[in-house]
């Protein structure tokens, strides 16, 4: 039976923008978050040069507000959110034993959503100025009346488009555990890292909803003269923090949970066991998540929602430690008695441990509603947070971009920079945050431009602005690493690490198109430590060698992008009052934000209309690429 061999190859860029392959987006949304990932650490290291001493006046006081707004916005949703969509992207098909994910054109599209919200939200800076209500854009701050520049407005059109993204990308994960996992692989036989970002999945289904509602608000009350936040009008402000906690909460373990997936996988390859506890392992991550939506006011203590909203969102918080704690003392027992080996990625994974414990310490004292009294918007708010988003996640992520970098590129990383990288790294960020406990007890207040000498503050921000100088090498040294390997010829073995566990070490690094020439059969938990086990070199196939279909590659998902991204902008500039009549013409009418609907909804209805059949990779190809390896 001959099938249709008619694809159409593209090359160079085109096939860049065209591309359904899960690998290729993964390197993509891996570049993309490293873009965002260097602006956002350039607004760090601006921060830290501001307050390296008193009354600085190294930028201005409404430069710092936008600093500080963009640094923590770029960061969270543009920053870490796409990296961990890369390692998703490039190793949940591998671990499941599929041949792609479930919905290879809506990854695509997940991924140029999220590039064109980020891109603009970052236009704001040559635009009229960047947003500056801080990171959680609080009513009234954030209002017309406070913020009289079109800075937030890129903020809820740009958090919207990408959201949109990040949404697509999570309902696409979902599809893809629950119905294309290999045979044999049950739900309690996945990888780890597969667990937790199945989990992720699902938060990013329930709380991404919640920032749209409220960002839709808002961008109302800016542009469409609404009142849902306006006081003056009879809007309520409380409303927009628990629209934005009700999110905000549960994403911050949506980033956390895929970082302990990869440590779950790094910990037992290099102590070359496996993991202690699976099965509490996966129900304390069900039970984080679950926990996660029913907490949010605990940013809200000194609302004024009264002692007994607090004391219950006081209790559920202090819940949280137990499930997290139950991962903890796992991946130490995993270590206990094991063959370690402190290779860079374990190195990351090692370090990561202490410092998320620490995070999660003064997530508890923060828990209690009494002292957050003393501890709210202060320094100690900030150590917190950055020990376990930066300390914890980053940490997280840079473990697991060591690990299946060989996977993902064919080349490994030094090991030498790689330690020197992690040394800079995790001397830094202690150097960094640690002392700004201190500050935030002595009374330094979050998000101040400048201080007054002579409060004890001097010298500990001192020490926290060195820190950060020397986190920012930690990063660079990463980079070097990585373009210095990008130079280097491909070939490295199926698994390098020489311990891997799970599906993905059992097929050639890179992988080919199709992934698995046969899909194979899974017969327990860390499948190809089991075959190994039993004295196999590869895995079993559950299938005969046959003709595998392929997705085709479209650039529908990135023109439709181009169209949101076309459309936000004109509802953006909506109302404004330009001194050119040919623009006043075409944003005033509408006429930008229909040109741009027009391209997206066109772009569907031309997806719709023509079916595409995909290809087909014929049983003489594979055989012949089997000769070839």
């Amino acid at each position: 039976m001959a099938h249709a061999h008619s694809v159409k190859r593209h090359k160079g860029l085109m096939d860049w923008l065209t591309t359904v392959d899960h690998k290729k987006i993964a390197i993509l949304y891996l570049l993309a978050g490293g873009l965002f990932f260097a602006i956002g650490g350039i607004e760090a290291i601006l921060i830290r040069l501001q307050l390296i001493k008193p009354m600085n006046d190294f930028v201005s006081a409404q430069t710092f507000n936008e600093l500080i707004t963009m640094h923590g916005t770029t960061m969270i949703f543009l920053g870490v959110m796409p990296v961990i969509f890369a390692l998703m992207n490039a190793v949940i098909p591998l671990q499941i034993g599929a041949r792609d994910v479930a919905f290879p054109f809506l990854n695509s599209l997940g991924f140029w959503t999220f590039l064109f919200g980020g891109l603009l939200l970052n236009l704001s800076w040559v635009m009229g100025g960047a947003p500056d209500a801080g990171w959680t854009a609080y009513t009234p701050l954030s209002t017309n009346t406070y913020s009289t520049s079109h800075g937030v407005d890129f903020y809820t059109v740009g958090l919207q488009i990408a959201g949109l993204g990040t949404l697509i990308g999570g309902i696409n994960f979902l599809a893809t555990i629950i119905t294309m996992r290999a045979p044999g692989m049950s739900f309690m036989r996945m990888p780890m890292f597969t667990w937790t970002s199945f989990i992720t999945s699902a938060m990013i289904l329930f709380a991404f909803p919640a920032v749209t509602v409220g960002l839709v608000l808002l961008s109302f009350d800016r542009i469409l003269g609404a009142n849902f936040f306006e006081v003056a009008n009879g809007g309520n402000p409380v409303l927009w923090q628990h629209i934005f906690w009700i999110f905000g909460h549960p994403e911050v373990y949506i980033l956390i949970l895929p970082a302990f997936g990869v440590i779950s996988e790094v910990i037992p390859t290099f102590a070359r066991k496996r993991l202690f506890g699976y099965s509490s392992m996966v129900f304390a991550t069900i039970l984080i998540a679950f926990l996660g939506f029913m907490v949010w006011a605990h940013h809200m203590f000194t609302t004024g929602l009264g002692p007994v909203a607090n004391a219950l969102f006081s209790i559920a918080t202090m819940l949280i430690a137990v499930p997290t704690g139950i991962k903890i003392f796992n991946w130490l027992f995993t270590m206990w008695g094991g063959q370690i080996r402190f290779t860079s990625p374990n190195l990351f994974a090692i370090g990561f441990i202490p410092t998320f414990v620490m995070g999660g310490v003064t997530g508890v004292m923060l828990a209690s509603a009494p002292a957050d009294f003393q501890f709210h918007d202060t320094y100690f708010v900030v150590a917190h947070f950055h020990y376990v988003i930066v300390g914890g996640l980053v940490s997280g992520l840079l473990a697991g971009l060591h690990y299946w970098w060989p996977k993902m590129f064919g080349r490994m990383l030094n090991e030498t920079l790689g330690k020197i990288s992690f040394w800079f790294f995790i001397i830094g960020f202690h150097l960094t945050f640690f002392v700004q406990h201190f500050l935030g007890l002595m009374g330094m207040q979050r998000r101040v431009f400048t201080y007054l000498p002579n409060q004890h503050f001097d010298t500990l921000n001192l020490v926290s602005t060195i820190g950060a100088i020397l986190m920012g090498i930690g990063i660079l040294v990463f980079l070097i690493n990585a373009f210095a390997t990008a130079a280097k010829p491909k070939g490295v073995a199926n698994d390098p690490w020489e311990d891997g566990r799970t599906l993905e070490w059992t097929i050639a690094s890179p992988p080919a198109e199709y992934n698995f020439k046969q899909i194979p059969l899974v017969r327990g938990i860390d499948a190809f430590w089991k075959e190994k086990m039993a004295g196999n070199k590869e895995m079993t196939p559950a299938e005969p060698l046959g003709p595998i279909h392929m997705p085709s590659p479209t650039i529908l998902p990135f023109v439709m992008s181009v169209g949101i991204f076309i459309a936000g902008l004109g509802f953006m500039f909506s109302k404004e009052q330009f001194s050119n009549s040919f623009m006043s013409l075409i944003f005033n009418n509408w006429i930008v934000v229909i040109i741009g609907l027009v391209i997206t909804f066109g772009s569907m209805l031309l997806r719709s209309l023509y079916d595409d059949h995909g290809w087909h990779i014929e049983v003489e190809e594979l055989e012949e690429e089997g000769v070839k390896a």
